[in-house]
This record gives C-alpha cells, structure tokens and sequence, in this order.
C-alpha cells in the first residue's frame, strides 16, 4: 500500500499541503464515484465539459482527503480543508499515468497489449475467459481503454496475479505513447485497421502507425498476416511479428483454414510448427470468427497444449457488451449486467446502482467471482466491503464459492447453490418497489433471472444508448459559454425514450433543470426520486397544490393564469412556488406580449413572496437560415423585455431562449443564462437533418414471427390490399399501430431492416403486427428487424409520411419495452 508522499514523489508537482497519512487504494476521477472515501485520492481534471476542481468541497465533506489538482486556486482557502492532503500537478491524467507506471514496474508477469479499431474488448474478454483456466488474470473492466481508463485498469494489478490483459484505444495522435508507459506490455495484439476514429488522424496510415507504438517493447506482436497494410507496417518497423493466416500467406507462424461452418459453429484446421489439429469454434460469423483466432494464436504462443484447446474454446461465450436497465414486477427495476463477473466490473456496476434515484431498497443479486485473480478468502471479504461501502441493503449470492464465504456479508443475505434452485423457490411477491443488480458470470445464465423479473415480454423494443445520450448532451454543452445553464425536456414521457431514466441520467450529469409539459408527469419524477429543479410548462390551476407538496415551478404565459395562481398563493402564503414567465416574442403561442408584461409586472410588484425564477421565450424559425432576421428580431426584443422585468422586479432572474437549433446555431451570442435542449439530446436537430456529430439514441426493434410463401396473384394482409405481382415470400414482424407504428407506413411507404437489408411493408399495417417483402433474402422467423435506428433513420421515415421525428418518437406505445444501456 502507498503512502501519499510517496505517490507524490512519483507524480512530481508541489506538494502544498500535508496533514498526514492515508491509506492510498483507490483512484478516482469521477466526484459522483466515491465508495471507500478514507481511502482514495481524487484527481481534480479540467476537461472540455466538465472540471472536477469544482467539485472538492463536495469531496471533502463526503470524507476524502486526499487530491491532486492542477490548480491551487482551485480549493480556495487551504484553511477550508484543514485536513487535506493536496499535490499541484501540471496534468492531473499524465500525473496519474505516471503513478499507475510506477505501479506496473512493481510486477514481472506477463502483460497482454491490445489495440486496433475495432473488438478490442471482445478479444481482451475472451482472452481473460481462455487463461482463466490455468492463470490468474488481471484485465481491464469493460471498455477500459482511454488515457483515464488503462491507467485505472492498471491500478488494479496485484501480487496474485500471474498475467494481465488490457486493451487501450487512441482517437489523435500522440496519445498511444501514454498508454504504453502505463502498460508495458510484454506481448502485443493487434485485432485489425478500420475506419473507427479516422476523423482524429490525416490518414489511415499516420492511425496504424500512431497505433503500433503501443508495441515498442513487446517480444511479439499478434496480428493476421492477410491484412496486407498492417503486415507490410509491422513488417517495416522491425516489429518482432507472430501472424497467423487463412490464406496461406508464408509470413505466418500459424497457418488456418475453414474447413466448416453449421448449426452456429465454425470448424478449422491449424498447423502451427509443424503440427496439425482440427478445433471448432463455437461461432460462424466472420468477426467472431477473426477475433477467436486472434485468440488462439495468442494460447499457442504463450504455450498452450495443444490438446486443451478444445475444452477452453468449448466454453467460449459471446460478450455481451452493455449494462442493461429495465422495468421489472411490482414496481421493481432491474440493471441487467450478466456480462462478466469480476471485482472491477463488480464496482462498475455497484457504481451504477448507487446512483439509481429511486426509492426503495437496493438489492444485489450475484454469482461467484470466477476471473477476479484473488484467493477466495481475500476476494469475498472484500466483495463484501464493497457492497458493504455502497451501501446495498440486500444482497442475494449465487454459487457454491461465494455461499461457503457467507459469513463475510451483511445479516440476513441469502445465498443458494446454483440459479435453478434460486428461481425454484422465486416468487412474485419476493421483489417490490426495489431496484435490483443482477450481476452474474456467463456460466449462471442469469439471464433466466432476468426474464423472471421483468415486466414486459413484448419482443418489440426501445433501445436506448445512454452512452449517445451524454455524448449529444456534451455536444450542446460545447456549443454554449461555460457558466450558461442547461435545462433539458424530458415533457411526453422524455420524447418516447422513458422519463425517469432520461431524468436519473441528466441529473447524475448535473443538468441544472428539467422541463415538463404537465404537473402529474414531474409528480412522478419526484416520486422516483428525482431531485433537479423541474419546470411545468403547462400548469392547471388545479395542480397547484400539488405543484407546491412536490417542489415543482410553475410556467406563468397569461395574466390570467397569473392570476388564478395568485388566488392560489396570497400574500401570506408559504411555500409559494416560484415561477417561470414565458414571454411572446413572436412564435404567438403562449405567453405575455410587451403590452400584457407591463400588467403582470405591475402585478408582481405587489406580491413580493413570489419569486420569478427566470424569463424566457420561444423561436419560432432557429433551424432555418431563412428565417435568420426574424430570429434576430426575437432575440432582440427578449433582451428589451427580460430587462424590463429586472428592472421592474429589482433582482436578476435566470434568462433564456435558445432551443435546441438554437443552440447550434446562436449559442454563442444568445445563450442569455440558460439554454433549453430537447429533441437533439436525441440524436435529431429540430430542423430535421441529424448532425454527423450527433449519436443515434433510440432503435426501435421488433423481431420475425413467421416467414411464408405467397402465390402470384394471392394478397396480404386485411382489405387485400397486397398484392402479389409474382411469387413472393413475406414474413410478420410483431410490431403494428397499437405499438405506435404508423398505418400510413403500408403498402410499400414503410421499409424496415432485417439483416442489415431493406424490407417494405406490404398491405396494410395491423394492430399487432404487419407484413414485409422479403423476397430473395435470407429471413427465418425469430431473426431481428429494426423498424428505425442506425441504417434507417427517423428523418428519412418521417419525411415517407409527411411528418417529423417528434412525432415518430412520442408515438412509441408504452407497452412496447424500454431497455436502457452503456456500453
């Protein structure tokens, strides 16, 4: 264990204040991640949204005392943390790769480099799943390969471990000579070049080039000699290679061929220093297919006996590469991570639990540990300090190594052999009201408890990206000057996505409000916890009460409404809500004009107990350069009238007007105090274009019920109004227009993806289902369709009916499930 001067000598920089020693543990960057306070440092950085100087009060009141920070004047008053001890760095992120380098010098077990554009993390699983057997293997947690993430991954390595395994990813140049300090691999993978990130480089050639630096040092590097660039790269810089190949190439140490592919299985032939064998592999696509062989040419290079390839791969299972969230029975809701089960993707995920605003108990579900590289005694009394720190209120294990160390948990935890005899006694009645982690290594199939707990078995769904949701958030983030505010709509149950969780997230990334069209629909916000200041847009007077019981403010638009709230809120009314009052700049909606402001400023003149908490209007034409002059015009008569009202009220009020086209467009000079964004947080400018920076949020899929024949001349579907000008084959896909799938969409208006390949709607669009054309593709029924998403966007859908995407989106029935992930 380090002490902070020693951690300090390693960092450089000033040491400015010490107070005295404290257990250093762990790393942490996030000021929302802090489980064991005692114990950790917090690396203040500044990034391009966010600066986590901010936030070390907050810190120090939650108990960490120890900091690294880049800027001193960034703790104010050293007297204020009298405790504290605080080391000014330069680079708080280079200060921790060099403290996670000195942390790698201290152990000389083999490290496993990869890097690449793409399966990065799906080598490094299954890498980690292979060695698993005869090592003790540290890797990286989940996609852990940024100039945050490796050194993180890094810290974890311990003396027990016998081999690590870690990923790192690159997006500009001059990045990948960090990770390799941190990393010091001994051997390298490289899984293949694509086009991911090629934005950050001037060529594919400077990517491959910045990307093979991560390989300086390593004994050999692993690559397929049948991509011809990367060979001829590697080959050039005197790079110690171990290729293999499927097409003979004579640079590879280990020849392959396909001799099969049948029932989801591939079956090949190796020969490796003059040796053949025969293995199959539990896959039959070609990505799957590549990083398996990435893989084995790794085992037969570290050694592995040829005859126990068989059993390894055997037990190979696909990674499942994102944390679902779901609704579940009574009121419950479940964060399905069945991915892997080892402590670091433990604490991932017990992070993502503790930040759930729900009430109600939480409720860990969990398998045992079986890659975590720890002796059983040591991993389960600390398994059971981290659940212990993160304060879960009940824990249920799984397995017969976690139940033999039962003790190390909290009273009254249960535990059970395997997961049948779990859901042998599992009754509806046993979960309520609570938000529940099942987290599980893939050989529990705890995938049977989720399907056991969820609410809805509708095969149709909504995904939702949280990861592109933050990345659109950022996005607007950076378009505004760094103090503007932020209030986010999340009015029709969050455009169709799903409020709470919309909500839950944006507060975790410390929007400062959020915007509702009705008062029932922030009731319910606040009853799941919900803490951010919320906004109704359209208040009755007969929800006032329940406006000011639930801390919720008012949108004031009418004198009239004015003054029904009034009645509401005499002078000697506590408690009174603030409010918000909308002003008519020119969309001619709602809100005051010039002349009624005047009234209602005199109005509240006289009611000092009621606060306006901020001013704001409406444009009508941001998303359109036509209409440039006329949006000037309202911004310039907000400006008139918002200090009109401050001068009127004699205090400032928070101001705003720009929407989410706004925003792009005149962020910069009209983001007053505060800017309002909505569908773009969706992946979708209100103009109806989808911005290239932009990230797709929702996929709305479905699956094939049925595949059928249909005679020329025969019709489809009610009324008969498909018809077949020749032979076809159709397939029923389980999605119609009570699941907001729009009947305007059939016959032929509609196409829907099945395979990566498009499909039309033909007939007539029923309540429950409709009909596709799949002629001459490759369709069995259970396979997936994406109604809209990646490949078929909204706008494209919305312009086929003469709509916007809006509309699309809000129409996606409640009783289709929502199933909210990170990668």
């Amino acid at each position: 264990m380090f002490s902070f001067k020693e951690i300090a000598q390693v960092m450089g920089g000033m040491l400015v204040q010490h107070t005295g020693e404290y257990p250093v543990q762990h790393l942490v960057t996030d000021s929302r991640k802090i489980a064991n306070a005692a114990s950790s440092v917090f690396f203040a950085i500044r990034g391009e949204f966010h600066d986590g100087h901010q936030y070390l009060s907050e810190l120090y009141a939650a108990g960490v005392r120890q900091f690294v920070v880049e800027d001193a004047s960034g703790i104010m008053d050293l007297t204020s943390y009298p405790q504290a001890n605080v080391l000014l760095v330069s680079d708080s992120i280079q200060a921790m790769q060099r403290l996670a380098a000195y942390h790698r010098r201290k152990f000389s077990i083999p490290v496993v480099g990869i890097t690449g554009s793409n399966a990065k993390t799906i080598v490094k699983e299954w890498l980690s799943q292979l060695l698993s057997v005869s090592e003790r293997v540290v890797k990286s947690p989940r996609s852990y390969n940024s100039q945050i993430g490796v050194p993180l991954s890094v810290w974890q390595m311990n003396e027990s471990h016998t081999i690590g395994v870690f990923e790192a990813g690159i997006s500009q140049p001059d990045e990948m000579e960090h990770l390799a300090s941190v990393l010091q691999p001994t051997l390298g993978v490289f899984t293949n070049l694509g086009s991911a990130h090629d934005e950050g480089f001037t060529s594919q050639t400077q990517k491959l080039h910045e990307k093979l630096k991560l390989f300086a040092h390593v004994t050999q590097l692993i690559y397929c000699a049948d991509q011809p660039v990367v060979r001829e790269t590697i080959q050039a810089e005197g790079l110690p290679g171990f290729a293999w190949s499927t097409q003979e190439h004579p640079a590879a140490q280990v020849q392959l061929k396909v001799l099969e592919m049948h029932h989801g299985k591939t079956k090949v032939r190796f020969r490796y220093r003059g040796n053949g064998q025969d293995l199959t592999l539990p896959f039959a696509d070609e990505a799957s297919l590549e990083n398996a062989l990435h893989c084995l040419a790794v085992l037969l290079y570290l050694g592995v006996k040829p005859e126990e390839l068989g059993s390894r791969f055997e037990r190979l299972m696909p990674v499942a590469m994102r944390l679902e969230r779901k609704e579940a029975i009574n009121g419950c809701y479940v964060i399905d991570d069945t991915y892997n089960n080892d402590l670091a993707g433990l604490r991932i995920a017990l992070d993502v639990l503790g930040q759930q605003a729900r009430r109600g108990r939480k409720t860990l579900i969990v398998s045992d540990l079986l890659e975590a590289g720890l002796e059983e005694h040591a991993l389960y009394q600390q398994v059971a300090q981290e659940i212990t720190a993160r304060g879960v209120d009940r824990v249920i294990g799984i397995g017969d190594i976690i139940t033999r160390h039962q003790d190390f948990f909290p009273k009254g935890s249960e535990f059970y052999l395997g997961t049948d005899s779990f859901l042998g006694q599992l009754r509806s009645e046993t979960f309520r009201q609570e938000t529940i982690l099942v987290k599980g290594a893939r050989v529990f199939h705890f995938e049977k408890i989720v399907a056991a707990l969820q609410q809805q078995v509708h095969g149709t769904m909504l995904e939702v990206n949280l990861d592109a949701l933050v990345h659109n958030l950022n996005y607007y983030r950076a378009k505004v000057p760094a103090p503007t505010k932020i209030m986010v709509m999340v009015k029709a149950f969050a455009y169709g996505a799903g409020a709470y969780e919309i909500a839950n997230l944006l507060q975790f990334h410390r929007v400062d409000y959020l915007a509702v069209a009705y008062a029932d629909e922030g009731i319910s916000l606040r009853e799941h916890g919900i803490t951010l200041p919320i906004m109704v847009m359209n208040p009755s007077p007969d929800s006032f009460l329940k406006m000011q019981q639930y801390n919720l403010e008012p949108e004031i638009y009418s004198s009239d409404l004015l003054h029904r709230f009034l009645d509401y809120f005499p002078q000697k009314s506590p408690k009174t809500p603030p409010i918000h009052l909308k002003l008519d700049t020119g969309m001619h909606r709602l809100g005051f004009d010039a002349e009624e402001l005047e009234e209602a400023l005199a109005v509240l003149d006289q009611m000092p107990h009621v606060r306006v908490q901020s001013v704001f209007s409406h444009l009508a034409g941001a998303d359109e350069a036509l209409y440039n002059d006329f949006t000037q015009e309202q911004i310039t008569q907000f400006q008139q009238m918002a200090t009109r009202v401050e001068k009127e009220l004699g205090y400032s009020v928070t101001k705003h007007i720009l929407n989410s086209a706004g925003i792009v467009r005149f962020g910069e000079e009209a983001a007053f105090d505060m800017v309002r964004l909505g569908i773009g947080l969706y992946g979708i400018e209100s103009a109806g274009q989808e911005q290239s920076s932009l990230q797709t949020v929702g996929q709305l899929k479905t699956t094939v019920s049925q595949v059928k024949s249909v005679k020329a001349g025969e019709t489809v579907g009610y009324s008969r109004r498909g018809v077949a000008a020749q032979d076809k084959y159709t397939a029923t896909i389980a999605i119609g227009y009570a699941d907001g799938y729009d009947r305007r969409f059939g016959n032929g208006v509609g196409e829907v993806l099945i395979n990566g390949q498009r499909a039309p709607i033909i007939g007539n669009v029923c309540m429950d289902m409709c009909m596709v054309d799949v002629t001459g593709l490759d369709v069995r029924a259970g396979d997936e369709v994406l109604v809209f998403g990646e490949g078929l966007p909204l706008t494209e859908l919305a312009a086929r009916i003469g709509t916007i995407p809006y509309e699309l989106l809000t129409n996606v029935s409640t009783r289709v499930k929502r199933v909210f992930f990170n990668e």
